[in-house]
């Protein structure tokens, strides 16, 4: 069931607190200013992290594939989060991260330097797991990863869409099969609309109630849809969708 959390915590979720946080995390010079990423990431924050609120009270939060990690650490400091882990694979961004946690040690957030694929760098028993633009492949291996474990929540982002994603091969030869036009405008998004249908459904026959939601305007990012993914366990809907995955992943008939 969703948790309502109260309005107060909503409150305080808006661009200028989540701002004055990123600073206080990234910023160790009064003369210094947020990296114009940094700046870009707070109407982001200001959109995911509604969403994140109204998971769990106080869960074991995973920020996977989290970059310098201002999801994991803004939800720690913002909804008051005591249990966090940070995964980060990019060791420079990991430090960053570890940096910017030990000037909120109270907080308690963990950084586990890993890939994301990797199962032995996840926390057991999580129960929310957020990547905000989680880069091609990452996004499936996150959600793998936490499906994998049950986890109750998944709150995840994908961008970058590439060949590098499992699924896109396959994708391409429905797009042959059913007569795509070749123009890169018409063919990508079928492509990519593809590539999302894969997810949605694995997710679903993993026992996952989805909704796919903006989290923000597309003029802030054009990856700004949130797979919200509610783990409901197996029953009819789990069955339709593993059918229609598995016809899906098989590629088109003949082929």
């Amino acid at each position: 069931m969703q948790y309502a959390p109260p309005p107060e915590v909503l409150a305080r979720l808006d661009e200028a607190s989540v701002e004055e946080a990123l600073r206080a995390f990234y910023v160790t010079r009064r003369e210094s200013w947020l990296r114009p990423e940094e700046t870009k990431k707070v109407t982001e924050l200001a959109g995911i992290l509604p969403v994140l609120a109204r998971t769990r009270l106080d869960p074991l939060l995973v920020d996977a594939a989290a970059g310098r990690a201002p999801v994991g650490l803004i939800a720690a400091r913002l909804l008051g989060w005591s249990r966090v882990v940070v995964i980060e694979r990019d060791p420079g961004r990991a430090a960053s991260a570890r940096r910017a946690a030990a000037r909120a040690p109270a907080l308690g957030v963990e950084v586990r330097e890993g890939d994301v694929a990797d199962a032995e760098v996840w926390p057991t028993g999580a129960e929310v797991v957020v990547a905000l633009h989680a880069c091609g492949p990452a996004f499936d291996a996150v959600i793998d990863q936490a499906s994998r474990r049950d986890a109750p929540w998944i709150v995840a982002v994908p961008c970058c869409y590439s060949d590098a994603i499992a699924f896109a091969a396959v994708a391409r030869r429905w797009a042959d099969h059913l007569g795509v036009a070749s123009q890169a405008a018409v063919r990508r998004p079928f492509v990519e609309s593809l590539i999302d249908t894969e997810r949605t459904l694995r997710l679903e026959a993993a026992g996952y109630r989805v909704s796919v939601q903006a989290f923000v305007p597309p003029t802030v990012t054009p990856h700004n849809r949130a797979w919200k993914a509610h783990r409901v366990g197996p029953g009819r809907r789990a069955v339709e969708a593993k059918a229609r995955w598995d016809r899906l992943i098989a590629g088109p008939p003949g082929v």
